[in-house]
């Protein structure tokens, strides 16, 4: 005879994991807005490169972001699909890559 199924019990877990992603997608906002911002006020040609630059990899961020909140959202009790390893690297490089495009247009 086989014990019935329990629901999975979470916790809090998912809604942590939403949350960090949100921060992190408000990171990459206020360090988009910062590179908009610099930009407007030095108008320099590679400034407008790297600002453009710096945009792009924010949308593609917000992209993979939004992806992995919804995932999280719908799963309910149950366990969520775990995080392809295609937007996990996906999120990395974005993340990486509009720091480093922050910090060249501050220097």
């Amino acid at each position: 005879m086989t014990a019935p199924a329990q629901e999975r019990d979470p916790g809090l877990q998912p809604e942590r994991t939403r949350l960090a992603w949100r921060r992190t997608t408000l990171s990459g906002t206020v360090a988009a807005v910062l590179a908009v911002k610099t930009t407007l006020h030095s108008g320099t040609a590679a400034g407008l490169i790297v600002c453009a630059l710096c945009c792009a990899l924010w949308v593609g961020f917000l992209a993979v972001a939004h992806h992995r909140i919804r995932d999280l959202s719908t799963a309910g009790a149950h366990r969520p699909p775990a995080l392809a390893p295609r937007h996990a690297a996906a999120a990395a490089f974005c993340t990486v890559a509009l720091a480093l495009c922050a910090a060249a247009l501050v220097l």
